[in-house]
């Protein structure tokens, strides 16, 4: 059914065709995928993940494993909740950033729920209202951690390159037709950038 409707596009055929099946990779945690995205705002992958690496091992929970190099899992909301933006901004961060960390640990904390079968506007009206999340990341965390087949990122930089569009608004009246599956575009679009370089 997702292929069927996405092969209509003229721009989505070939990608469809290319990589049938294709589907949106879930998230263990919706907590840690959320921050990730917070981490990955206006930062390259690997500034993200290097970021994501500094905060690990500033707040660290040792665990025990038989796995060489595994020595720490990521912070629980509660542990980062307890922090200071000071804190969480002495890892590389910006200040507003680091509140934004602050601002979503306590959320999460106090009961906010990340992960698939919640209601997803009302997740995304709630992060909406948090410092530092606007549409990309709100739709981003919709896509990976809530499970949301429709959600799209319009403004992400590489949807707007596969597109060949330069404003969101664009983008959104392109996909208007994909829904409700613009999640799985969004997965073929990105996968076409993969291919291309």
């Amino acid at each position: 059914e997702v292929d069927a409707c996405l092969s209509k596009d003229v721009t989505l055929r070939p990608l469809v065709r290319a990589t049938p099946g294709l589907r949106v990779p879930g998230a263990f945690d919706g907590f840690e995928t959320t921050v990730r995205a917070v981490l990955g705002q206006q930062v390259s992958v690997k500034g993200a993940t290097t970021l994501a690496g500094r905060l690990v091992e500033r707040f660290e929970t040792p665990v025990r494993t038989p796995f060489d190099g595994l020595r720490f899992v990521f912070p629980t909301p509660a542990r980062l909740a307890q922090a200071s933006e000071r804190e969480l901004a002495s890892i590389g961060l910006p200040g507003a950033r680091a509140r934004t960390l602050l601002e979503l640990a306590r959320a999460v904390k106090a009961g906010l729920v990340l992960e698939p079968g919640v209601d997803v506007e009302g997740v995304l009206t709630r992060l909406g209202a948090l410092p530092g999340f606007g549409p990309w990341t709100t739709q981003y965390v919709a896509m990976r951690a809530l499970g949301s087949p429709d959600a799209f990122p319009a403004s992400d930089l590489g949807v707007l390159k596969a597109l060949k569009v330069t404003r969101a608004a664009e983008a959104l009246e392109r996909a208007e037709s994909w829904r409700p599956w613009r999640a799985y575009a969004t997965l073929h679009l990105w996968s076409s950038l993969e291919v291309a370089t």
